[in-house]
C-alpha cells in the first residue's frame, strides 16, 4: 500500500524556509575557506588565523543566549530576515578589504566579532522555526530535507568556492557569502506564518525569560550530557579543521584540494540526510551521539595520511556521522521541549556546545608551533574519541525515543 500523506514540501512556509536557508548555506561554505587562506596570504601565521576565527566564535557564543531570547519574543521570520541584511553587510566589507588590499588581522577580527553576533541572532531563530512550518508528525522528514538543501549548497559552495579561491583569490569567496545573504533575506520575507501568541506576558523583563529558558534546558539530563559531549568535541574537532586544516593543505595537495574535502564532508552529510529520510530508529539520539567517535578520523587522517583520496574518505564517512547525529538532535529537541522556549534552549544549547570552540581554534596553532602539527591533531582526535565514549555511555541519552 503507498503512503499518500503530504510530506514537508507540501506546505509553502516551509520550501520559503528550505530555499532561505540552502542559499545562504552556498556563500557560509565559501566564507570560512576564503578567510582561511586570505589570513594566511596576509601574515602566514596559524596563530593569527586562530584569533580571527576565535574573535568571531565568542561574539557568536557571547550573543547567543540574547538571541535565544530576541527569537522566541519577535515573529523568527522577521528575525531572519534582518540578520541575513546584516550579515550580508559584514561580509561585503570584509570582502572589500580583502580585494583591495586593505585587510589587517585586527579589523577581520573586529568584523567577525560583528558576524559572530549576528550569526547568534539568526542560529536559535532558524532552528526553531521548523516545527512553525510543518506539522508535528513531519519534523524528522522536514529536518532531513533541511539538512539535505544545506549539504547540497555546502557542496556547491565549498567545491566550487575552493576552485574560485585557488583561481582568482579568497576576497571573491567573501564576496560571494555576501550576495548569498541578500538572497536569503529576500527569501526569508517570502515566508508567511501564523500569528503566534507572546511567549512572555507583558513586563517580564529578558533575565526572567533567561531563566525559564534555563529550567527548560537544565531540567532535561540528556539535553545537557551531550551539550557537554559537543563542547569538548567541537573544541577539538574545529581547531584541528578550521586552524591546522588550510597549513596541513598549503604545506601538501594545495589551497583547491582543501576545497574538494570540504565538500567531500558535505558529501557525507547529503548521505546521512538521505539514510534519516528513510530510516527512523527508535533510539535515534543514541545512535547519533555514539557515531560522533567517527569525527576523529578526519582529524588522525590530517596528521597521519594528508593525501587527497584518505581526506576525502576519512572527511566524507566523518560527514555521514555527524548528520545522523544532526537529525536525531533536532527532532528530539523540537519534539521533546515546548515550543514557546524552543529558541531559548536552542540557545543554551549552541552557548554550551560552541563555548570552548574559541579556545580550541586560539590553542592548536601555537601548540603546533611548539609541539608539531602531527601530535596536536592526534591529541585533538583523542579528545573526540573520550568525549563520544563518555556521553554514549548515558542511560538518559538512550532513553530518548523518536515519535
Amino acid at each position: 500500500m503507498t503512503d499518500t500523506s503530504p510530506g514537508p514540501l507540501a506546505f509553502a512556509p516551509f520550501r520559503w524556509l528550505l530555499a532561505a536557508r540552502t542559499t545562504a548555506i552556498v556563500g557560509n561554505a565559501v566564507a570560512p575557506i576564503a578567510l582561511a587562506f586570505a589570513v594566511l596570504d596576509l601574515t602566514g601565521s596559524a596563530a593569527d588565523l586562530g584569533v580571527v576565527v576565535a574573535a568571531r566564535s565568542l561574539a557568536n557564543v557571547g550573543m547567543l543566549l540574547f538571541g535565544g531570547v530576541i527569537a522566541d519574543r519577535l515573529p523568527r521570520n522577521v528575525v531572519l530576515v534582518g540578520a541575513s541584511l546584516a550579515a550580508a553587510a559584514t561580509q561585503g566589507l570584509v570582502a572589500t578589504l580583502v580585494l583591495t588590499g586593505t585587510a589587517a588581522v585586527w579589523s577581520l577580527a573586529l568584523l567577525g566579532i560583528v558576524n559572530g553576533a549576528v550569526a547568534a541572532v539568526s542560529l536559535p531563530a532558524a532552528a526553531a522555526l521548523v516545527p512553525d512550518t510543518v506539522p508535528d508528525a513531519l519534523l524528522r522528514p522536514a529536518n532531513a530535507w533541511l539538512r539535505l538543501g544545506l549539504n547540497a549548497g555546502g557542496i556547491l559552495g565549498a567545491s566550487a568556492g575552493g576552485a574560485a579561491i585557488a583561481l582568482i583569490g579568497p576576497g571573491w569567496g567573501l564576496a560571494i557569502d555576501a550576495a548569498a545573504f541578500a538572497v536569503a533575506a529576500a527569501l526569508f520575507s517570502r515566508l508567511r506564518l501564523p500569528p503566534a501568541p507572546p511567549p512572555s506576558a507583558p513586563g517580564v523583563s529578558v533575565l526572567a525569560d533567561l531563566r525559564h529558558g534555563w529550567r527548560e534546558f537544565s531540567s532535561r539530563r540528556w539535553i545537557w550530557i551531550v551539550v557537554l559531549q559537543f563542547a569538548v568535541l567541537n573544541a577539538a574537532f574545529t581547531g584541528a579543521t578550521t586552524v591546522l586544516g588550510p597549513l596541513v593543505a598549503d604545506e601538501t595537495f594545495g589551497r583547491g584540494g582543501w576545497g574538494l574535502v570540504i565538500a567531500a564532508q558535505t558529501g557525507g552529510f547529503a548521505v546521512g540526510a538521505l539514510l534519516a529520510l528513510r530510516w527512523r530508529p527508535r533510539r535515534a539520539l543514541g545512535i547519533g551521539v555514539a557515531a560522533m567517535a567517527s569525527a576523529a578520523l578526519p582529524v588522525a587522517t590530517l596528521a597521519l595520511a594528508p593525501t587527497l583520496p584518505a581526506l576525502i574518505a576519512a572527511f566524507a564517512l566523518g560527514g555521514f556521522a555527524i548528520e545522523l547525529f544532526a537529525i536525531a538532535w533536532d527532532q528530539s529537541l523540537q519534539a521533546h521541549v515546548p515550543r514557546e522556549a524552543l529558541s531559548r534552549v536552542y540557545s543554551y544549547d549552541m552557548v554550551g556546545s560552541f563555548i570552548a570552540v574559541p579556545l580550541g581554534e586560539v590553542v592548536v596553532g601555537p601548540l603546533a608551533h611548539a609541539a608539531g602539527t602531527v601530535p596536536v591533531l592526534l591529541g585533538c582526535a583523542a579528545v573526540i574519541v573520550l568525549a563520544t565514549a563518555l556521553a554514549a555511555a548515558s542511560r538518559s541519552v538512550w532513553s530518548i525515543r523518536a515519535g
